[in-house]
């Protein structure tokens, strides 16, 4: 995938690369004991970790805008006072990245996906959802992940703003899915007809991204 928008190179999208070519961190077991939390081939950590693609856009609220876009019989841009004047939802979440680590009771606060979407309103052929954050990272989804109860635009974390460094002023979180999926600096989404690889999936990653399944790669 040629984008303009993107770094033409980074030691962790060289490392990742070589991580997908190696099948690194995988395990082999493929099933989620209902009394656990932490996927297989994961680690806890109570630290967050920054991870990017070595580009970090700096978007003040007055400038930054989402697009909810494609096969939607309403696209929508929203500014941030639209974004606020949304029903606001708080909610817990863990995440894990594909990197290995793991984190608990995440507190987020943002407007649930399921709100974004009955504003819209997706026509019947839309299956799939790409995402686009201000850095030019892409990342795809299916429709149906991506509508799930406990996905959010966040712009709140732990009670506080967003971090820059953490995709404020607004990123994608769907807890489901490994992380990587979870689009930061969030800018547009766009309802597709059929799924199609993101940044991270044409460099090998797995198309869908199932921590419980070990999803990591695009063979796994």
């Amino acid at each position: 995938m040629d984008d303009p928008d993107l770094p033409e190179d980074s030691k962790l999208t060289r490392s990742k690369q070589q991580w997908a070519a190696q099948g690194k961190f995988l395990t082999g077991v493929h099933t989620r004991p209902e009394e656990e939390r932490l996927p297989p081939g994961q680690h806890l950590t109570a630290k967050w970790p920054v991870l990017d693609l070595g580009r970090q856009p700096d978007i003040a609220r007055e400038r930054w805008q989402l697009e909810v876009t494609g096969m939607v019989a309403r696209p929508l841009t929203l500014d941030w006072a639209r974004l606020m004047a949304l029903p606001q939802t708080r909610l817990r979440s863990d995440i894990h990245c594909v990197t290995s680590w793991s984190r608990y009771d995440n507190d987020w606060q943002g407007v649930l996906t399921r709100d974004l979407l009955a504003a819209v309103e997706p026509r019947d052929e839309a299956q799939a959802v790409m995402l686009h954050g201000y850095d030019g990272y892409t990342t795809n989804v299916l429709l149906s992940d991506f509508a799930v109860a406990d996905a959010i635009v966040a712009h709140g974390w732990a009670g506080k703003p967003l971090a820059r460094d953490h995709g404020g002023p607004a990123r994608l979180v769907i807890p489901h899915l490994y992380f990587w999926k979870s689009a930061k600096w969030i800018r547009k989404i766009e309802l597709i007809g059929a799924d199609k690889p993101g940044f991270w999936e044409v460099n090998g990653y797995h198309m869908r991204g199932d921590p419980w399944a070990e999803q990591r790669y695009r063979d796994s």
